[in-house]
């Protein structure tokens, strides 16, 4: 089981790690790191938890979060089927606060870096042509050595720093509460709601495997997350019916179902209070994107 608040990914004769990962999924254990993090997926797909935040990814989906900001790309249930002969691929690199010494944090020519690495605290996902730009670099740098390696680390964050494609990703405020010894039952919660949301889920349920008390629970998790368990089991639910209608061709009603809402009344209204526009209008907007 990896650690939530582990020893330092980089190694004491190193100034970052940057690791090309190829396997039948991405790490599915919720947790949070003191490194710096840049994250390219480059085949994959699933739902990725951020903070207070969760959105479908895919491939060329680029975040860059702060120290201790949780984090988790769930892959969709087909990658972890018995049979499924499906990979993901990605590039992740990790860097700390000490990255150059006290350069970054102190020396006037790392200014907007240096705001950079704070506007990260909440997550940045990575669009545009910035992300376009960044993938050939990120694939670069796996293959780089030495002082040539840092010097392209330091462009990636240059760009990055001068952007603005750069967006936040957890609301304004968000700090993470949780605490390193609650990293069990925080990652037993993600799992559960990830591979039960299509079923009706019973508060009492969820506070059993948390071995808390309902009360308790719903406290618990609404201090961690910034909004009660209700709300967290709608939003994968909204998640996951958003990228059925960019996927699938199928009814709005199915979609519905598959996603959990009982009625098709229930699920026009979630869908419409958390994404602006009713399933419909978002399908045929998202479609006039892939002309």
């Amino acid at each position: 089981m990896k650690q939530a608040l582990e020893k330092s990914r980089i190694p004491t004769n190193k100034a970052f790690v940057v690791k090309e990962l190829i396997e039948p999924y991405f790490d599915n254990h919720w947790h949070f790191h003191q490194e710096y993090q840049l994250f390219l997926v480059l085949e994959g797909r699933g739902t990725r938890f951020i903070g207070d935040q969760m959105k479908p990814f895919r491939e060329f989906d680029m975040v860059f979060t702060g120290p201790n900001l949780p984090h988790l790309w769930r892959n969709d249930p087909v990658y972890f089927e018995k049979d499924s002969t499906l990979t993901t691929h990605g590039i992740v690199i990790y860097f700390g606060e000490d990255f150059l010494g006290n350069a970054l944090q102190e020396k006037e020519e790392f200014e907007t870096i240096r705001l950079l690495l704070q506007k990260s605290l909440r997550g940045l996902e990575i669009v545009g042509s910035t992300n376009l730009r960044l993938r050939s670099m990120m694939r670069e740098l796996v293959h780089s050595q030495g002082l040539e390696s840092v010097l392209l680390l330091l462009q990636i964050l240059k760009i990055m720093a001068e952007s603005e494609e750069c967006e936040a990703i957890t609301k304004v405020g968000y700090t993470n509460n949780n605490k390193e010894s609650e990293k069990d039952r925080m990652r037993k919660v993600y799992e559960f709601v990830t591979e039960n949301f299509q079923k009706k889920i019973q508060l009492s349920e969820i506070a059993t495997l948390a071995n808390m008390t309902e009360s308790a629970f719903s406290r618990y998790f609404k201090s961690r997350m910034n909004k009660p368990f209700s709300e967290f089991l709608a939003d994968v639910r909204i998640s996951h019916a958003c990228k059925l209608l960019h996927e699938r061709d199928i009814n709005i009603s199915e979609i519905g179902y598959e996603s959990g809402f009982n009625t098709l009344s229930n699920f026009n209204k979630q869908f419409k209070d958390r994404m602006g526009v009713s399933p419909l209008v978002y399908r045929s907007d998202y479609q006039k994107t892939l002309e």
